[in-house]
């Protein structure tokens, strides 16, 4: 049993960890994920796509045990931090619709990178429970960059559970969160995993993806998934997968808007440093298919949009011009044809032509009209 001196240290870590913005707060044991199988099973199918370091070895091994991480691991903090919901009311429902030239941007890239925000907060976090433990403590701290299965962790220290859309959803906040991990070397009483599955028989999120990559085995085929294909995948994207994209440009939330426990609860205000800006919430495409590398790398210098790099955000905001099938739209996919210097912006610019000359000439064929 933990003695009062023990309970009153979890205690401490957790209020500390509230009072640094971190919403969900759980411990758990640095025992295997109890999910690793389906993990296994997901690679073997390559349902990873092109995420080849996923695959390797050594990161397969630490993901099956976390002590392969940090062998003194004794405790497993999981945290939580919100970030605010999109502001795209009444769009999800069926976001082909939206033929606006202004692009979407997954809620969480809104704001500032959050690879920038959480590594202080966690090493402040980690010195905090050095400091109140009187002696040094072995630890490895991680926000989407470790080698871990983090939403397995996170229901296990009962911060919520994994929904049908994969994502990480709690009760009373819904799913809009980042998620955090420190390993220690010290023994902290784990919490009870939240053992509940409240998605019931909903199957909204399954329902509303544009690419059908969602599964039932709550899994999710990245290859299909438009947040791969516009942030993970570095070629060409598939070319019947273009047209559901829509006119999103980084990322994509459609699971997440449509799920009632964020409905619910999409008023709540995340943490202020991921707050959205207006010219990244909603981007004039034209003007961003305009933008010169230094342009570029000056505008998304703090944001996770710059994960993209350049030729990979050009090549979506290409896509999401074709999908508005406007006219408008032209000249600017045009003038990049012609003189951009990345060939796989070039080749989606031709694409996006194409599918504005094929709508709009349907539009003026008599036999259409």
């Amino acid at each position: 049993m933990p003695s009062d001196l023990a309970r009153l240290l979890r205690e401490e870590i957790k209020a500390q960890a509230k009072r640094m913005g971190f919403q969900l707060v759980g411990v758990t044991t640095p025992d295997p994920p109890e999910h690793y199988n389906v993990f296994e099973t997901w690679l073997e199918k390559g349902r990873h796509g092109e995420m080849a370091y996923l695959e390797t070895g050594r990161a397969r091994t630490r993901r099956a045990d976390p002590r392969q991480i940090l062998p003194e691991c004794r405790s497993i903090l999981a945290l939580g931090i919100r970030y605010s919901a999109p502001e795209y009311p009444d769009k999800y429902q069926n976001a082909l619709a939206d033929t606006r030239l202004t692009g979407r941007v997954a809620a969480y890239a809104l704001g500032k990178d959050y690879h920038q925000v959480l590594p202080e907060k966690l090493k402040g976090l980690a010195a905090f429970i050095e400091a109140r433990s009187g002696k040094p403590v072995a630890n490895r701290w991680y926000t989407d960059t470790g080698p871990i299965l983090e939403r397995d962790l996170a229901q296990r220290a009962g911060l919520g559970w994994i929904g049908k859309n994969t994502c990480l959803i709690h009760p009373r906040l819904g799913s809009y969160f980042l998620l955090a991990e420190i390993l220690l070397g010290i023994y902290l009483e784990p919490d009870t995993p939240f053992e509940f599955d409240r998605c019931g028989s909903c199957t909204r999120c399954l329902q509303a993806c544009p690419t059908a990559c969602i599964l039932p085995d709550r899994t999710i085929d990245s290859r299909r998934c438009i947040s791969y294909l516009t942030i993970e995948l570095k070629g060409a994207v598939p070319l019947e997968l273009r047209p559901k994209m829509g006119n999103w440009v980084f990322g994509c939330d459609i699971c997440q808007q449509v799920c009632p426990w964020n409905l619910r609860f999409a008023w709540l205000e995340g943490y202020s440093a991921f707050a959205p800006q207006v010219e990244i919430a909603q981007p004039d495409l034209i003007q961003e298919l305009a933008l010169s590398p230094e342009k570029f790398n000056r505008k998304f210098k703090d944001n996770p949009i710059r994960r993209a790099k350049r030729r990979g955000y050009l090549r979506n905001v290409a896509v999401a011009l074709g999908n508005s099938h406007r006219k408008e739209a032209i000249p600017a996919l045009a003038e990049a044809l012609k003189g951009d210097q990345e060939p796989l912006v070039r080749m989606h610019a031709a694409w996006g032509l194409g599918e504005i000359g094929v709508a709009t000439s349907q539009l003026t064929d008599p036999a259409v009209i």
